[in-house]
């Protein structure tokens, strides 16, 4: 069989593209890695940015304008001039306290401390008082105080409204200043009337 010129130019044309179709793909090659490339350094910059801001979002959430943020304090100020005793009520308990007591028991840390840890003791929140007693013996605060008021805090139980929980914090107060309360009396059995059957 003999073949002619024309089949081999065309076997020979197959293997082999035209320069404009292989300038076209690698001109389209280096379009696209070059623009991945941006999109790669843009995700990165973003990604570093966001990462740098997050602590500063996490630490200040409470975004409000300029007027607002002014109002607020304002609006703080009139809330503790109504209760105006809260404040100058715990400083008084501190100083009552620091008074009352001799010793390390009378010093505003142990104080605050001792009571969290006879408070959380009667509501049975064992782990976080336990976790309140290592900081009140590491302040160096004697541990004997809390026992003695714990005592005088369940002898007292039945004057503590379970629903009112200033009835406990000064129950609790009261009882660090003077763990030797005399206990409450049992309250009063109501004296019925005796009925008579005729």
């Amino acid at each position: 069989m003999a073949t002619t010129g024309a089949q081999t130019v065309k076997n020979r044309e197959t293997p082999f593209p035209s320069s404009s179709q292989h300038n076209k793909a690698v001109m389209s090659y280096r379009v696209l890695n070059t623009a991945g490339g941006i999109c790669a350094a843009l995700w990165f910059l973003v990604a570093s940015i966001s990462i740098g801001f997050s602590p500063a979002l996490a630490q200040s959430s409470d975004v409000k304008p300029a007027d607002q943020q002014a109002a607020a304090p304002k609006e703080g100020a009139k809330d503790t001039a109504k209760d105006g005793t809260k404040e100058p009520q715990k400083i008084d308990e501190f100083a009552e306290a620091q008074h009352a007591l001799s010793g390390p028991a009378g010093n505003p840390e142990c104080v605050w401390l001792g009571r969290r840890v006879v408070s959380l003791l009667w509501r049975d929140d064992l782990d976080t008082a336990f976790r309140h007693l290592d900081l009140y013996d590491r302040f160096g605060c004697p541990s004997g105080h809390i026992q003695v008021t714990f005592r005088c805090l369940v002898l007292h139980a039945n004057t503590i409204d379970p629903k009112a929980a200033d009835s406990l914090n000064g129950r609790v107060h009261a009882c660090w200043i003077n763990p030797a309360l005399p206990p409450a009396p049992p309250p009063a059995a109501s004296a019925q009337n005796p009925t008579t059957t005729r």
